[in-house]
């Protein structure tokens, strides 16, 4: 269906990775990572790709970070309109596939590598069979759950990064109110994502009296790894607070006794500051079901890449995965 080589690619707000499957089941060749804002559309950005590229890809599937409607997608963070159609005939491809980013995240579970992962909590149970929920910040939020039927995976999208989100205890209801609102909501994207790290710092210090710095997300964690006495720890200490009870609530919803894997940008660069006990209180604290939230497993994927070697497998053996290609794959 995809013939090789097959041009992989992971379209985010802020980054734009590539790589190049050349050969069904082996793992793909990591290319390039460029900047989303420093290219006007995608074509421009695959232009610089393949530029020196000398086994031109045949065939494409790519992930984005926004809905895929009628194998298009607009980023929901940028500026870019991925058309599958009209790639293949600026490119000469032989046949695509376009996945929303945490679709394709889902797809990925089952190849990812021990070596990539952190288990969060140490008397977490293995994975155990059953629905496995993905979910990450970044730029944005993404969440997706992947299913097992008769040896088949089957992805399930979701835009719950959009829905509304309130505050759960004392210390949370004290700074919700001052919390930015987005398009005049507050949403678990708003508040969970890169940006809402930033967010939820400013919050906290209105909620004391205080006025917040010119800080960025990078600087708020670099001064709580710096000071773990400091408001930029604190900060962070409630956003994983935050991560972990919506992971929770991902979890029941899913019914995910698959376990849960944290992804994303944000989340690898305060691994360090991760209270795993906290973390996971936070995430099983859900009466009258928190029995079922206790046997769910938690873990931090590590590995940037990692779906692109997921999206890699899909060429290689793409009937292993339950896609309706009649109507998503495009030439």
């Amino acid at each position: 269906m995809f013939a090789h080589p097959v041009l992989i690619a992971d379209i985010g707000g802020t980054n734009s990775r590539f790589a190049l499957a050349t050969t069904p089941g082996k793992d793909p060749v990591i290319i390039n990572r460029l900047q989303t804002k420093d290219f006007s559309d995608p074509e421009s950005a695959i232009r610089t790709v393949l530029a020196d590229m000398k086994d031109k890809p045949r065939s494409a599937i790519m992930c984005v970070a926004g809905p895929v409607v009628d194998k298009r997608a607009h980023l929901t963070n940028a500026s870019w309109t991925i058309d599958g159609p009209k790639l293949a005939k600026n490119f000469g491809f032989e046949s695509g596939l376009l996945l929303n980013d945490f679709e394709a995240q889902a797809l990925s579970l089952p190849a990812l590598r021990s070596e990539w992962l952190k288990q969060i909590g140490e008397a977490a149970p293995a994975l155990a069979a059953g629905p496995q929920v993905i979910l990450g910040p970044g730029t944005g939020l993404g969440i997706g759950a992947l299913l097992t039927i008769d040896g088949r995976y089957i992805p399930v999208a979701s835009e719950s990064c959009h829905i509304d989100f309130g505050p759960v205890g004392k210390d949370e209801e004290a700074f919700w109110p001052h919390l930015e609102r987005v398009l005049g909501r507050v949403t678990t994207e708003s508040v969970m994502s890169g940006p809402g790290l930033v967010r939820v710092h400013r919050a906290r210090l209105l909620a004391k009296g205080q006025s917040m710095p010119p800080e960025t997300g990078v600087e708020i964690v670099n001064a709580a790894l710096a000071n773990p006495k400091s408001e930029e720890r604190a900060t962070v200490n409630a956003y994983v607070r935050i991560i972990a009870r919506f992971a929770g609530d991902i979890a029941i919803t899913f019914m995910a006794s698959g376990g849960v894997t944290l992804a994303g940008g944000i989340l690898p660069r305060i691994a360090s500051m991760i209270d795993k006990g906290a973390f996971r209180q936070a995430f099983e604290a859900k009466e009258p079901v928190d029995g079922l939230t206790r046997r769910i497993a938690t873990r931090l994927l590590m590995e940037p890449d990692a779906v692109l070697y997921g999206m890699a497998a899909i060429a290689g053996e793409p009937d292993r995965y339950a896609i309706d290609y009649k109507a998503r794959a495009w030439k």
